[in-house]
């Protein structure tokens, strides 16, 4: 049987699944791969607020190595006001598939499902590994998954996570590492009233300008051969109050740091910490580590995905740790992983878009993949 990727991406498309997904998308992916063979099992994780998600491991073969693993999420940010039509509503104009999530990520997963048919037979064992929490806190997305499948024993060789990686062409940037990240959130102090009695006011703001200062001039790293330099940016500034004559009883900062694996999360968290503590000895600092730095080393892995992609495309892929986080900062605790997927110029914009050629190249190199792993 063969899997359409353009159809089976516009059937996920019309489930509208903004994160944590569950249901109706689900359900179009489980009867998709229950029609090549897999064995589907999906199960719900977590409570609120974090949960519940819904997962999904789906598995074909032997249940021996080698063992070549997808990862991807239904999961979708929320679509946003000013669509050239309903974002919901999937329509191909100009060679273009539109739609929330068609590149981030459901047109990957239904390449990849497109793949799986295009190759009925092979050794050792292939698994979907799909999560309903990717876009969102993912508390209970792939770590859940993760935990289901050590306790039933289950360990892919290899994984390739099926994120928009490339740039100006498919196949011309494949993800070897990401950069880890960590949100926090600083609360200074202080005493509100009016400004014409200072005397009994304390004004948190003159604090946090200086700790913020102070972490501006914070000078991270360098970079590595394999990562670019760790970056600190504010998000907000805010205070309670917008009255023009109140001093205000709290000043709080947001910020976020990319960080490359010359760092790991709480050793920022305590570098911030400790700067907050020194200019304003009654602040907090919250913060949330949301995945370390990782990097893949060169291996089998490499080979298999570029050699695939240079086959289908004649493009030599540029191997690349740049832009956001992945999974892969999960996965990578279970084996190798690389992210390879569509063109992302329009992921999480509006009027989403992905080249209907794209999607059946895609999955025609990640059946060349498919065959290499596992002949």
């Amino acid at each position: 049987m063969r899997i359409d990727p353009v159809q089976l991406a516009a059937d996920l498309i019309a489930c509208p699944s903004v994160t944590p997904a569950r249901g109706a998308v689900f359900h179009v992916l489980e009867a998709s791969l229950s029609s090549i063979g897999f064995a589907v099992h999906r199960f719900t994780a977590g409570e609120p607020p974090d949960g519940p998600v819904e997962n999904l491991f789906a598995t074909r073969g032997s249940g021996g190595g080698p063992h070549l693993g997808f990862a991807g999420h239904l999961d979708v940010v929320p679509p946003g006001e000013g669509w050239t039509g309903d974002p919901f509503r999937p329509e191909i104009r100009g060679g273009l598939l539109y739609g929330r999530g068609v590149v981030d990520m459901k047109g990957g997963i239904a390449a990849f499902a497109a793949a799986c048919a295009l190759v009925p037979e092979h050794l050792g064992t292939l698994s979907l590994i799909i999560t309903g929490d990717e876009e969102g806190p993912a508390t209970y997305g792939t770590p859940a998954l993760i935990d289901w499948m050590k306790e039933r024993e289950i360990r892919p060789d290899m994984i390739v996570i099926g994120e928009p990686t490339s740039v100006d062409r498919l196949g011309d940037t494949v993800k070897i590492g990401r950069r880890g990240t960590v949100n926090l959130w600083i609360t200074v102090p202080g005493t509100q009233g009016h400004v014409a009695y200072p005397h009994r006011t304390d004004n948190p703001i003159p604090r946090l300008a200086r700790i913020l200062t102070a972490l501006d001039a914070l000078h991270l790293d360098e970079g590595t051969d394999a990562f670019e330099a760790s970056n600190l940016e504010f998000t907000a500034v805010d205070t309670p109050t917008r009255a023009t004559n109140i001093v205000p009883g709290a000043a709080t900062a947001q910020l976020n740091i990319r960080f490359n694996n010359l760092h790991r999360g709480e050793e920022l968290v305590e570098l911030v910490r400790r700067t907050v503590v020194k200019l304003a000895p009654g602040a907090t600092v919250e913060a949330r580590i949301s995945g370390e730095a990782f990097l893949t080393p060169p291996g089998p892995l490499y080979g298999l995905v570029t050699d695939a992609i240079r086959e289908e495309t004649g493009i030599e892929p540029a191997l690349s740790t740049s832009g956001g986080t992945s999974d892969g900062r999960f996965l990578i605790k279970l084996c190798p992983v690389v992210d390879f997927g569509l063109p992302n110029a329009t992921m999480h914009k509006l009027d989403e878009a992905a080249a209907v050629e794209d999607l059946q190249k895609l999955a025609a190199i990640y059946a060349r993949i498919i065959r290499r792993a596992l002949g």
